[in-house]
This record gives structure tokens, sequence and C-alpha cells, in this order.
């Protein structure tokens, strides 16, 4: 599984770009045909409290699943994402083994 990072206004720190990967291998629990998993990191209107946002795009044989998620940090804005993709996995999972 290919990761990749993109920080957008900012440059992601080491520890950053050490979580999100750390997060993003735990998905290949939920599915294991994941090929590629694009996270990108952007700043929005700066002079608010929560301004961090991530999205996550994952790409599997057949399709895609998107996640997007501003909060106050990027570490908690991954985690939502995460949380909504590995629901989305689980779903597809299901529906692909009914076929």
């Amino acid at each position: 599984m290919e990761v990749r990072i993109q920080s957008i206004h900012f440059d992601a720190s080491e520890r950053l770009q050490a979580f999100i990967q750390k997060k993003v291998q735990k998905l290949e629990r939920f599915y294991d045909d994941i090929k590629k998993v694009e996270v990108s990191l952007k700043v929005v209107k700066p002079e608010t409290a929560e301004n961090k946002e991530a999205g996550v795009k994952i790409l599997v044989p057949n399709g895609e699943f998107y996640a997007s998620k501003v909060c106050d940090t990027f570490e908690e804005a991954v985690d939502l994402s995460l949380d909504a993709l590995e629901k989305q996995l689980v779903k597809y999972k299901e529906k692909q083994r009914n076929k």
C-alpha cells in the first residue's frame, strides 16, 4: 500500500507524518486490497480555532473512498476521517461479499 501525504500552506512535521503513517497502516485490518492512500492536510481560515483540515482518499480496485474533517488539530482530523473511512470500507467489504 502506497501512502502519499501532501501538506498545503505549511510543512508537516516528521512526527505528524509518522502519526499518519501509523494510523493509515491500520486500515488494512478492514480491507486487504488497498492500493493507495492520499492524505491532504491544509490550514483553512487561519483566524479561527478549528482550522486544520484533513482529507483522506483511499483507492481500491474498482473504487475509491473519501472523507474530510476539520478540527483543532491535524491528528484529530485524521483520526475522524479514518474512522469514517473504516465504516465505508466495512460496508463495501460486506457488499462485495454478498455479490
